[in-house]
């Protein structure tokens, strides 16, 4: 099954703070937030003004960061999850010369945990849209692909025959090179027809590194594991049985033999793992699936209401950029 890493940006924040001194008072109690020659600014006033620029994004982010923390705990996943993406962004930083501490203090950040607590929150806010999408998954979604896509491990010997040609040659040196594999591979096939050992055909020609030593041994492959051709190629053959004609991949000319498979896992042992799939692939279908599901958390789940009609409309036209 697969797993993505998500990609974060550090971003700026306005830090606001107060001090535990007198508070100045206009004669109507508005408090002063500052004044000028002429001119007191009121809290209400930087209120309104802050309410328009920011407000409907702080509005949404409280709200998710009080969902995400009732609805996922902080356990050693998360951390685990946050400290590798820190140390992930932390070498992306050295290697490009950057100092990564300097930039978590031009964005706002007191320190590390700081910042780690934001990449915890994210990954929260992430966990509760799966969450919510594994929830409305139908038992016919999950069947259909475990019909399709789930299948036991296969075990497989294979030779590879890559093209040998440059990254820079032209169009006509790349297909003479494709010829000559595939005649390569086509002779490896005659030699089996003939009788020879396929692991010593694979030891002396096989251009696959990781098995070429094994005689191209690859034990217990998941279909996700392998590129298609490869995959089918394997489906087609029964046990003992080579391919008959060279499988053409995106690495070249492979003969295969179908050592053995597994038995198919039975649904319940993978059902997880096909709920994450799933999801995940939503998610990848659809680049504003996560934002849209927000919305309904808040609404279905959680009830939002919005009193303040500038809010409101705020939070009508983030809906309406989305759709």
């Amino acid at each position: 099954m697969k797993k993505k890493i998500a990609t974060l940006l550090l971003v700026g924040t306005i830090i606001m703070s107060t001090g535990c001194g007198p508070v100045a008072k206009l004669k109507n109690g508005k408090e002063v937030a500052a004044s000028i020659k002429g001119k007191k600014i009121t809290a209400d006033d930087l209120y309104k003004e802050l309410k328009k620029q920011y407000g409907t994004n702080e509005m949404i982010n409280l709200i998710d960061d009080y969902i995400a923390n009732k609805e996922i705990k902080t356990d050693n996943e998360t951390k685990e999850y946050a400290n590798s993406q820190l140390n992930q962004m932390k070498m992306q930083y050295q290697s490009s010369g950057q100092d990564f501490n300097a930039a978590l203090t031009s964005a706002g950040y007191k320190n590390e945990d700081a910042f780690k607590e934001v990449l915890i929150l994210d990954y929260k806010k992430q966990k509760v849209v799966e969450k919510f999408l594994k929830k409305e998954l139908t038992d016919e979604e999950i069947k259909k692909y475990y019909d399709n896509e789930i299948f036991g491990a296969m075990t497989a010997k294979h030779i590879l025959i890559k093209p040998d040609v440059a990254d820079d040659a032209s169009d006509k040196e790349k297909e003479k090179a494709e010829k000559a594999a595939k005649k390569k591979a086509e002779e490896l096939i005659e030699k089996l027809n003939n009788g020879e050992d396929f692991e010593k055909l694979a030891k002396k020609n096989s251009d696959d590194a990781g098995t070429k030593g094994k005689g191209g041994l690859f034990s217990d492959f998941e279909k996700d594991e392998v590129v298609t051709e490869f995959w089918d190629a394997c489906m087609k053959l029964k046990d003992g049985e080579y391919t008959k004609e060279p499988v053409k991949s995106d690495y070249g000319y492979h003969v295969i033999l179908r050592v053995s498979q597994k038995a198919k896992p039975k649904l319940k042992t993978v059902k997880d793992e096909i709920k994450d799939t799933l999801v995940e692939d939503k998610l990848n279908d659809d680049k504003n699936l996560s934002n849209k599901t927000w919305d309904r958390i808040r609404k279905e789940k959680y009830k939002l209401k919005i009193s303040d009609s500038a809010l409101k409309n705020g939070y009508k036209d983030i809906l309406n950029s989305i759709k």
